[in-house]
């Protein structure tokens, strides 16, 4: 993995909250690398984490994870996604009760998918009570259904056209190739390897 990081000289690095030590890795790795030949050879990566996604909640409330079977796959057709959305596990509290948005894992799902203004007005709803769990699930269905709905059809379309799929690969190892090559072959030199 830290090969995969540092061997194109990247900047940024994606990752959810549970990566950020396998890019300190890769960091302690370049670092030791550039100190031990004297060298600024190996560039350093950040990573990057949006706030609300550093770690997404799955079905049960834990982290969401294949492992875990909790996941909501992202391009699941739309009633597969309601179905799913409709399995979250809630307390028991009643519709009339006030709801804590902090430790909802409803909440927490639709703030990956929601803008401020709807996050603060759903925030709302929940501390004033008379929503029950059946309206949040929906809401956090409708919400990542609108928002999924042009992602899940582009998905559909490349799944349909495998042939494009691997034409895409194929140019973008083509292009990767040689970068890969030239950095091997740079801190090969470095090192006294060429």
């Amino acid at each position: 993995m830290a090969a995969d990081i540092l061997l194109f000289d990247t900047d940024l690095v994606p990752v959810g909250n549970d990566q950020f030590q396998h890019v300190e890795m890769a960091v302690d790795i370049a670092q030791s690398f550039n100190h031990i030949y004297q060298t600024d050879a190996i560039k350093l990566p950040q990573a990057l984490a949006h706030e609300t996604s550093k770690t997404v909640v799955g079905l049960d409330g834990r982290k969401m994870s294949k492992s875990y079977g909790n996941i909501i796959p992202l391009f699941a057709p739309e009633k597969q996604l309601r179905k799913l959305i409709m399995k979250i596990v809630t307390n028991s509290q009643e519709v009339e009760e006030p709801k804590d948005p902090g430790t909802c894992s409803v909440f927490a799902l639709y703030k990956c998918f929601a803008d401020e203004a709807q996050i603060e007005a759903l925030r709302m709803r929940y501390l004033a009570g008379g929503m029950g769990w059946g309206h949040a699930k929906q809401e956090l269905f409708e919400r990542m259904n609108e928002v999924l709905t042009p992602y899940r059809q582009r998905y559909e379309e490349l799944m349909a056209n495998q042939d494009y799929i691997h034409q895409v690969l194929k140019e973008g190892g083509d292009k990767a190739r040689p970068l890969a090559a030239a950095k091997i072959k740079q801190l090969r030199a470095i090192i006294g390897m060429d």
